[in-house]
C-alpha cells in the first residue's frame, strides 16, 4: 500500500519536473479565475451603484404616468390616454398622509445667458421637488407655489450649469432665456453628479405649468407623491388608483412604487451581473480544457511509471486519487494566482478610474477558490480513469 506522504510527494515531483508545462497550464485557469472575479466584481459593483442611487430618493414614494403599462386586445390598442393634469395633481395633494407632491415635465431647451447658450434638460415642476427627491439648495430658494393659478417665471439653475453660465458670479436675480421665454434665476442647486449617465448638475428647473406652454404639452409626464409613515405603500397606491379611477373613468394610468422599481432594478441587475460573469467563464472553460489536455499527455507520458505503481502494490483507486490530485493541485494553483492576477486589475482599474464602482464579496474569493478545484477535478477524472484502468503488465511494457 502507498502511503499518503508518497502520495504527496509524487504528485509535486510531477508537478514540478515540467515547471513551465505547469505554469501555461495553471495561466488558463488563473485568467478564467481573473476574468469571473474581476466582471462579477464590476456587475455587483454597478448593482450596488444603481440602487444606491435609487434608493437616495427614499422608499416611501410611488409614481404615477399616463397610460396603461399592460394592454391588450383591440380596445387596448385603440382606447384614448387621458393626459395626467395639473387638477389631478392637486386632487392627489388632498388624499391622507400624502408629505409632499411634484407635478413633472421633462425637456430640452437651449439655456441662454447673455452670449452664452447651453443645450439642457429642463424640468418642470412642483414646489416641493427639494422635498420629494431629498435634493439640496446651495443658494438662494426653490420655485414658490403658484399665485391665483400661475406660478412666476423663475427658475433655479443645476451647480454645474450655473458654472457654464454664470462662472463663479452670483446668478440671482438675473434674467436668463430658456427656449422663448425669460425666467429670473431665484436658486441654485447643491451638487448631485450623475444618474445612470444623466447629468443632474446640466438641468434647469421652471414651474411646471410655464414648461407645458414651453414644450406644447396638454399633459404631465409623471406625478411624484411621496406620502408619510402613517400609511403602507399598498394602501396609498389603492387610495391614488381610487381616486384617479373616479376622475378619468378608466384606469388610463401607471402606478409605480419605489419598492417596485427597486425589486424591478435588483432583479435586471442580478441577472446583468449572472451573464457578465457567465462571459468571463468562456476563460475558464478555455482552461479546463488546457487542464484536460495536459492530464492526457501525462497519463500518455507517464505509462510506464503507472505499471510500476501498479506492480509494487498501488491499487487502481490509488493511481485514480493520485492523477485526480495533480490536475486538482494544478487548477487551486491557477485560482490563487488567479485571485492574484485580479487584485492587481482591481487595483489598477481603482488608479486608473477611481469613479468606477466595484464590489467585492469575501465569500466570492472562496467560491472561486473552490470553483478552481472542481474544475480540476473535472477536467482530471477522465485522464485519471484511464491511468487508473491501465492493465500493470501491458503499461511495464511501454517503457
Amino acid at each position: 500500500m502507498m502511503r499518503l506522504a508518497d502520495g504527496f510527494h509524487l504528485t509535486a515531483t510531477a508537478l514540478t519536473s515540467r515547471p513551465l508545462r505547469s505554469l501555461l497550464t495553471l495561466l488558463g485557469v488563473a485568467i478564467g479565475i481573473a476574468a469571473v472575479a474581476l466582471l462579477t466584481a464590476i456587475g455587483e459593483g454597478l448593482r450596488g451603484y444603481v440602487l444606491e442611487n435609487f434608493s437616495q430618493f427614499g422608499t416611501r414614494i410611488i409614481a404615477v404616468h399616463p397610460g396603461k403599462t399592460q394592454t391588450g386586445g383591440i380596445g387596448g390598442l385603440l382606447g384614448s390616454v387621458r393626459p395626467l393634469t395639473l387638477a389631478d395633481a392637486e386632487a392627489l395633494r388632498q388624499l391622507a398622509h400624502v408629505e409632499a407632491l411634484v407635478p413633472i415635465i421633462q425637456g430640452n431647451a437651449d439655456v441662454q445667458f447673455g452670449q452664452l447658450t447651453r443645450r439642457s434638460d429642463v424640468i418642470g415642476a412642483g414646489y416641493q421637488l427639494l422635498e420629494a427627491w431629498r435634493f439640496q439648495l446651495s443658494l438662494g430658494q426653490f420655485l414658490p407655489p403658484a399665485r391665483d393659478g400661475r406660478s412666476p417665471p423663475q427658475a433655479v439653475l443645476g451647480a454645474k450649469l450655473h458654472r457654464e453660465l454664470f462662472g463663479g458670479r452670483n446668478p440671482l436675480g438675473e434674467l436668463i432665456r430658456i427656449g422663448d421665454t425669460r425666467f429670473r434665476v431665484i436658486g441654485v442647486m447643491a451638487p448631485k453628479g450623475q444618474l445612470l449617465g444623466f447629468d443632474l448638475d446640466e438641468i434647469a428647473y421652471i414651474p411646471v405649468d410655464w414648461a407645458e406652454g414651453l414644450f406644447n404639452r396638454e399633459g404631465l409626464m409623471e406625478i411624484d407623491l411621496v406620502f408619510n409613515a402613517g400609511t403602507s405603500s399598498r394602501a396609498m397606491s389603492q387610495r391614488m388608483r381610487q381616486l384617479l379611477l373616479e376622475r378619468h373613468g378608466a384606469e388610463d394610468f401607471s402606478l409605480t412604487t419605489q419598492d417596485d422599481m427597486l425589486a424591478s432594478l435588483n432583479r435586471i441587475l442580478g441577472t446583468l451581473s449572472i451573464a457578465i460573469g457567465a462571459l468571463g467563464g468562456i476563460s475558464l472553460l478555455v482552461g479546463a480544457v488546457g487542464i484536460l489536455t495536459i492530464m492526457t499527455t501525462t497519463v500518455a507520458e507517464r505509462t510506464a511509471e503507472i505499471g510500476l505503481l501498479r506492480a509494487i502494490g498501488a491499487s487502481p483507486r490509488q493511481v485514480l486519487g493520485l492523477f485526480l490530485a495533480e490536475a486538482t493541485l494544478l487548477a487551486l494553483a491557477g485560482g490563487l494566482l488567479g485571485l492574484l492576477l485580479m487584485g492587481l486589475l482591481l487595483g489598477g482599474l481603482h488608479l486608473a478610474l477611481p469613479g468606477i464602482p466595484l464590489t467585492l464579496q469575501p465569500l466570492f474569493l472562496l467560491a472561486a477558490l473552490l470553483l478552481s478545484a472542481l474544475i480540476g477535478v473535472a477536467a482530471g477524472l477522465a485522464p485519471a480513469r484511464n491511468a487508473a484502468r491501465l492493465p500493470p503488465v501491458e503499461a511495464l511494457r511501454s517503457e
